[in-house]
């Protein structure tokens, strides 16, 4: 077990990095997961990581080791408590996170009722999203620029293990692809009468979701066979994207059910 005791050892800097820019996580192919949670859920996935880190305190911990352990052939790095909690983010972290390979998104096209992304900028609303899908059933995420990485630490905590089963891809040229789908385009904006709930869901869509504050580009809006809204009480403005995410991933699933 190598001990990490310094911010100025080369490893703490690079883990540090990779932890910082998700650019950085795009072009080393790798990210890093924390708790325990998350790397149970990667075990079930039969996820093999490149590297294992302990916080110091948490080397006491049974529920940590007997973790830690299931992968005794990979390096485990265990670092000063102050370390371990400024690559964490949390406040409390649980003491074990692992640095794990990206997967490699399949090029293939979604041929059943997918989510596109187009600017969604914050990772609390990304990584909620990733977790609905994979709760509606829904297999294909394509991210189009200017979404928060799909893969930053942020959004993998906020997707609860989502990743590990959905198809994700990132810095995806939407209208392109919106030209190649198989299945029609549903754009959710809010200036129209024809409600999702008016909409023969029962077939594969590819659901059009845009930015927190701009919405929908009006280029992917125009690409879009249908336009629908989610109806909301008199007075009231908009829906958050991830809850409007759900409304509509749920209400497709309760009609193919």
């Amino acid at each position: 077990m190598k001990q990490i005791s310094s911010r100025d050892n080369p490893t703490f800097k690079s883990l540090h990095q990779l932890v910082e820019n998700a650019r950085e996580q795009r072009q080393r192919q790798q990210t890093l997961i924390d708790g325990i949670h998350l790397l149970e859920v990667y075990c079930q996935h039969n996820g093999r990581p490149h590297a294992v880190l302990l916080a110091e305190s948490a080397t006491g911990n049974p529920e940590v080791m007997e973790l830690a352990q299931r992968f005794s052939d990979t390096e485990i790095l265990c670092l000063r408590d102050s370390l371990f909690r400024e690559l964490s983010g949390v406040a409390a972290p649980t003491g074990i996170a692992a640095v794990i390979p990206i997967p490699v998104a399949k090029d293939s096209f979604p041929t059943q009722t997918c989510v596109l992304l187009d600017a969604v900028q914050d990772a609390g609303n990304v990584g909620s999203i990733l977790r609905t899908a994979a709760a509606a059933g829904v297999e294909h995420v394509l991210l189009g620029p200017g979404c928060a990485g799909a893969w930053t630490p942020r959004v993998l905590r906020a997707a609860q293990g989502a990743h590990f089963s959905l198809t994700i891809r990132e810095q995806v040229d939407l209208q392109a692809i919106l030209k190649q789908l198989p299945m029609p385009a549903v754009a959710t904006v809010v200036d129209v009468e024809t409600s999702v709930y008016q909409l023969d869901l029962k077939r594969p869509v590819a659901w059009l979701f845009g930015n927190e504050g701009a919405g929908l580009s009006p280029e992917l809006t125009s690409l879009a066979a249908l336009r629908a809204t989610i109806p909301l009480a008199a007075n009231t403005e908009s829906l958050n994207v991830a809850a409007a995410v759900a409304i509509c991933l749920f209400e497709g699933l309760r009609q193919r059910s």
